[in-house]
């Protein structure tokens, strides 16, 4: 089976939109591709170094929600950065050969030192966090890493950085491709993308008194004043999100009784909660399982880092004869 590589930061509780975008295609690749799925804490030290209080806990928390959502460890190895020290000592090795330019170019770099004012990101952890990703990728000789199109920049560089360190030292590595996935925008209950930073997310645990709660805070039409007025179902995130919940015969009829004023926007939002609490229904029951049994996630996390750790140790030993640099 071919690999794949991805990671996550740990934030802690996942919401709808790690799911739609990232998680729930994890859950489909794993019977496809042989899958290394890690918590990158190290990831998380490049811009949150001054608070580490709430990491470990919030790997606990992601990947209590990863299993929940179906990630299998008997099919993919699920593991925590950190206890892989391998991906540091490649990480060195990579950086001696990136030139500079090549990170200041990143897209990201410069859109996150000019967008979040709030943290000081004049370290080199942020500026070289690019050469970190490309040994956690490179480090199981990736060869896909599934991604959205906005990420395909950050596999490139992986790529390039491949190419040189291969031109020094040998085919060492495979060149890892972009898998590109969809990944669909789920707008927030504020109207803007779902994003914790936001406050605005629908969390993979929240109960069903929670989703009705914050979906009756989604804005809906802006034109429609009174529930005899028509409405415009196109322009409604409400209609729209409620459209990703069930078949496109149920969304058509609502949007028509919507148009026709036969429903008003305070309908569409009792569906849409009744829709999502029915969609995460199997998730919210197993989030429950794995909060009473942490102790499983945890030897889950560790047994999967035991593994990863023994391959990372193979595809060392293979770099360091490559580059002249082994004792044994």
């Amino acid at each position: 089976m071919k690999r794949i590589v991805s990671g996550m930061r740990p934030t802690g509780k996942l919401h709808l939109g790690n799911y739609e975008g990232a998680l729930k295609n994890w859950v489909k690749l794993q019977d496809s591709y042989e899958s290394f799925h890690f918590v990158a804490d190290w990831h998380a030290l490049t811009s949150d170094y001054a608070d580490t209080s709430k990491i470990n806990e919030n790997s606990i928390l992601m990947v209590t929600d990863w299993l929940a959502a179906g990630l299998d460890p008997n099919k993919a190895t699920i593991f925590v950065q950190s206890l892989v020290p391998e991906h540091a000592e490649l990480h060195i090795y990579f950086s001696a050969v990136t030139p500079l330019g090549w990170l200041e170019r990143v897209p990201t770099y410069k859109e996150q030192r000019e967008n979040i004012t709030d943290k000081d990101l004049s370290n080199y952890a942020f500026l070289g966090y690019p050469v970190l990703q490309a040994a956690d990728i490179c480090m199981y000789k990736a060869h896909y890493v599934p991604v959205g199109q906005d990420q395909v920049a950050h596999v490139e560089l992986t790529r390039e950085i491949v190419r040189r360190f291969n031109n020094f030292y040998g085919d060492v590595f495979p060149e890892p491709e972009a898998l590109l996935t969809a990944s669909p925008k789920l707008t927030g209950t504020d109207g803007r993308k779902m994003s914790k930073s936001y406050n605005n997310t629908i969390e993979l645990s929240d109960s069903a008194d929670v989703i009705q709660a914050k979906v009756r805070q989604m804005i809906t039409d802006r034109t429609r004043v009174k529930k005899v007025d028509p409405g415009h179902p196109e322009d409604c995130d409400v209609c729209q999100m409620h459209r990703m919940f069930v078949a496109a015969g149920v969304a058509d009829q609502f949007d028509d009784d919507c148009r026709n004023a036969r429903i008003g926007c305070v309908d569409r939002k009792k569906a849409l909660a009744q829709a999502m609490i029915d969609y995460l229904a199997p998730i919210t029951e197993r989030v429950n399982y794995y909060r009473d049994h942490q102790d499983e996630v945890r030897d889950i996390i560790l047994e999967g880092s035991r593994r990863a750790r023994e391959e990372a140790g193979r595809v060392m030993g293979e770099v360091r004869r490559a580059m002249n640099i082994s004792w044994s």
